[in-house]
């Protein structure tokens, strides 16, 4: 009797709980699709927020250069959806989580000052006699004019009279027409992940230069400057103009060839020149280069040295070591008829010559080759190529006695700038050597057969061709591509074998991509073969018949220091590459998105039940974050547990179980809403996570409950719990608790069947990073060890099924996230079978042959709904 009236107490109480208004009810739904919403794009700022921090930790793998524009959006973004998550969460729960906001300014903070662009120096004159120029004044006119001034003034070594518009010439310029400003906007708008765009991007930048006036007082500066260089050299004296960029030639980055020079400028022409070499920053191979060097564009002030003409009657290139070995301590020397350019463009052979650098200073070596062609000036302005006569091309270009005058020069630059050194040089009609260039060599590890002859290398397969000069040691394999025309580089294929005709400094943009490279011509003095070393790319140039011999899709090894071209993969060879390294890393943009992901990335905050788990101990953007997303999924629970729905407000699911469902629609759960009908039919749900719970759920029918022993029968609170069937037609609380709140990937089942409680919430869509799975399960008709036994038994299965599970005495919670929609709908089968099969086990659980029996029983239909070994 006792019991009948506790029992008809309950059901009193529940109806009354129960007893809302249709309004009262509507109100509700209103409600939670309102929280819903907030819900919805708390989880959308969130998988933006990670999507993010994800390329962040990418790009600091070394996978893909980047530049600062990328660090500052995706920094950027990384902020704004952390500060809507955070919006969202206070929606969902007014005032309780206000110390998030505080953490969020901290972190902000910490992160601004690795986003701040690169400043120019805003004082000092806009122009700079070299005579008055030293290392010192680097950050003003770059290292390229501070290291003449320095040869020319410290050292008295023959240097070029002129002067150099500086940085602070560069930044009025840009000042005066707003430039800046106009250049960002059109970096930020661009995604440089294509090298069509990079062409779009170069063309608009470099036309909004040459076609913006220089600032009276600026031209007027260079003008005077131009005169007083008049007055000494003679009038009408013609200009080599060069860039001398911020973060040009220094150690690690000469960005060799990648701006623009203009050679026997005349007087009239020098401020167009200006504006053209002043573009050049933004030149394809310019922009390119930063990229892959990790050079903030900010940080690059474009100054040019102004020199006087050398009309040279033969040039070179100096290294004080060999570039391509790290312990051949013999001095290089490169020389052309004419002026240097051929040599540093690869356009045409050279004369080698190799000397000892010790006290004899011998020519150890001596090659002589065939010269067709020179560069030379016109007698007004610029410069041409010219057929070499008679017997001029089989001259040396530079004699014995000039050439070890031009070691020992080195030597003494080596000596004192303390690193090897690489020297363009000039000699002029008068038969003095001017140095027109001076930067740091960068050299490379020796090759594995140090020492032996290319002739004495075995073949390891059959050789396409042989030959050629190492310019960048190494081994590379992949398809050949020939690039003849620009428009071919937009075409260049990742990981292929560069052939070209000539080294040009323009197939530098390619090198970022390529396996290794191959030319006809060229050797290691070129600007290509100087890039080439820099990014560690196996180069072998001056390859006679290259472009006859290897055609586009033909598969090669390149062996470099082999001077050789197989056929195929030559595994034995590719065993001994180097490993690649990530160029970027220690560059400035490198830095900056190392130090601005510090504050973002690290996930700091793991458990969510310890008690470490607060908004003060957020220490990052990512455990803001963790923080709000296991919050919000909280704070949407609570709000269906601590409210009721009227059946008014939502719709009974018409299907052939002996359990009534009811759905509540919060926003696209239904194929077409079915207004003034209290009914909905299974075929007009579209809830991707509620359609496949359903799936589990109804797979395999119930056999009802288990036959219960003595000790479990004594433990059941009420006998009516172990019914397997509930009418729907009977008025039981019980047949009306099991309520979906759907969308089309959203979905929360809170079910109770008996004295059984579960809730699943989840999320479940096209984007693995958001999608989740909570399950809750709790009670039983038993007593407590019982109930905690059946409750552990669940987890067991979860665990198999790569949920992560927690069990505190009968309660069970379950989670798992992140994973493919196809994946996350199988687990969500997994979890309606056992909402379903699982009730009223924990009146059997302390019987071991039953329970045996049981688990038998749940895994064989779980492989048959779920084969066992789709898990992780």
């Amino acid at each position: 009797m006792k019991f009948a009236k506790w029992f008809k107490e309950l059901i009193s109480k529940d109806s009354a709980e129960r007893s809302f208004s249709a309004e009262e009810g509507e109100q509700l739904r209103t409600t939670f699709k309102a929280r819903y919403h907030h819900f919805k794009l708390l989880l959308n700022a969130n998988n933006k927020a990670l999507e993010m921090m994800a390329e962040m930790e990418e790009a600091l793998q070394g996978i893909r250069p980047f530049g600062m524009s990328f660090v500052q959006s995706r920094a950027t973004e990384v902020s704004t959806s952390v500060y809507l998550i955070i919006e969202h969460l206070n929606a969902l729960a007014p005032g309780k989580y206000g110390a998030l906001s505080g953490q969020f300014k901290n972190i902000q903070k910490k992160i601004n000052p690795f986003l701040k662009s690169g400043e120019f120096p805003r004082v000092g004159p806009f122009v700079l006699p070299i005579r008055d120029l030293g290392k010192d004044l680097a950050d003003r006119v770059g290292a390229k004019a501070a290291n003449l001034g320095e040869i020319g003034n410290h050292l008295h070594q023959r240097i070029p009279n002129g002067f150099v518009i500086t940085a602070r010439g560069y930044q009025r310029f840009l000042e005066f027409n707003e430039l800046q400003t106009e250049i960002d906007r059109c970096i930020q708008l661009t995604r440089l992940g294509r090298l069509d765009h990079f062409y779009e991007l170069s063309s608009s930048i470099q036309h909004l230069i040459t076609a913006a006036p220089l600032p009276g007082d600026l031209e007027e500066a260079i003008l005077r400057q131009y005169r007083l260089l008049e007055l000494e050299e003679g009038k009408a004296v013609t200009l080599a103009m060069r860039s001398s960029a911020l973060g040009e030639d220094i150690g690690g980055m000469s960005f060799a060839g990648q701006y623009r020079s203009e050679l026997n400028v005349s007087g009239e022409n020098i401020v167009q020149a200006y504006k053209e070499i002043v573009a050049s920053k933004y030149s394809l191979q310019g922009m390119v280069y930063r990229l892959n060097r990790g050079i903030r564009d900010e940080d690059v002030a474009m100054c040019v040295i102004c020199m006087a003409m050398v009309d040279a009657i033969s040039g070179g290139v100096v290294y004080s070591r060999n570039p391509v070995n790290i312990r051949d301590k013999a001095i290089i020397i490169n020389s052309v008829w004419g002026l240097p350019k051929s040599i540093v463009d690869g356009s045409m052979a050279s004369d080698l010559f190799i000397i000892s650098r010790d006290d004899s200073m011998g020519i150890l070596r001596k090659e002589i080759s065939t010269k067709v062609q020179k560069f030379v000036c016109y007698p007004k302005e610029g410069v041409c190529r010219m057929d070499l006569t008679g017997d001029e091309g089989q001259l040396a270009s530079l004699s014995d006695e000039k050439a070890v005058e031009l070691a020992c020069t080195a030597l003494k630059l080596e000596s004192h700038f303390g690193t090897p050194v690489d020297i363009e040089w000039a000699t002029g009609k008068d038969g003095s050597v001017s140095l027109l260039q001076c930067r740091p060599l960068q050299q490379m590890a020796a090759s594995k057969e140090e020492g032996e002859k290319a002739t004495e290398v075995q073949d390891l397969g059959p050789v396409v061709l042989r030959g050629g000069v190492t310019a960048s040691p190494g081994v590379g394999a992949g398809p050949a591509f020939v690039v003849k025309r620009e428009m071919d580089a937009l075409q260049f294929p990742d990981r292929a074998v560069l052939v070209a005709a000539q080294a040009s400094p323009r197939w530098a943009t390619l090198l970022s991509r390529a396996s290794a490279v191959v030319t006809a011509q060229g050797g290691i003095a070129g600007h290509l073969a100087n890039v080439a070393r820099e990014f560690r790319v196996p180069a072998l140039l001056g390859v006679k018949g290259a472009l006859d011999a290897l055609k586009s899709g033909q598969v090669v090894t390149v062996d470099a220091n082999g001077l050789r071209i197989y056929e195929g993969e030559i595994e034995t060879l590719l065993k001994q590459r180097e490993k690649p390294r990530n160029l970027m890393e220690g560059t400035p943009v490198f830095e900056a998105l190392k130090g601005a992901a510090r504050e973002i990335t690290p996930l700091n905050l793991l458990d969510a039940d310890a008690p470490e788990f607060r908004p003060k101990n957020c220490k990052t953007l990512h455990d803001i974050t963790r923080f709000c997303h296991e919050k919000a999924v909280v704070e949407m629970f609570r709000f269906g547990k601590d409210h009721r729905f009227a059946e008014r407000s939502s719709k009974q699911l018409l299907c052939d179980v002996p359990m009534q469902f009811w759905i509540l629609n919060l926003d696209d759960g239904f194929k077409e809403e079915e207004t003034g009908d209290k009914y909905v039919r299974l075929d007009n749900v579209v809830s991707v996570p509620m359609l496949a719970l359903w799936h589990g759920m109804t797979a395999i029918p119930w056999e009802g409950p288990p036959p219960v022993d003595a000790r479990g029968f004594v433990s059941v609170l009420m006998e009516a719990t172990a019914n397997p069937a509930l009418d729907p037609a009977a008025s039981s609380c019980y047949a009306i608790k099991n309520y979906f709140m759907i969308s089309r990937n959203f979905c929360t089942l809170q079910s109770r069947f008996g004295f059984h409680f579960s809730t699943v919430e989840a999320l479940v869509g096209e984007r693995p990073p958001q999608n989740y799975i909570s399950f809750q399960f709790k009670g039983g008709a038993a007593n407590l060890a019982r109930r905690a036994s059946r409750a552990r038994w669940i987890a067991e299965i979860l665990d198999q099924y790569d949920f992560r599970t927690d069990v505190r005495e009968d309660a069970l919670f379950a989670r798992l996230e992140g994973f493919e929609q196809g994946f996350m709908e199988k687990r969500l089968r997994v979890l309606g079978y056992l909402i379903i099969h699982t009730r009223q086990l924990d009146m059997v659980v302390s019987n071991g042959p039953s329970m045996d029996h049981y688990r038998m029983k749940v895994m064989k239909d779980l492989d048959n709904i779920i084969p066992h070994y789709d898990s992780l």
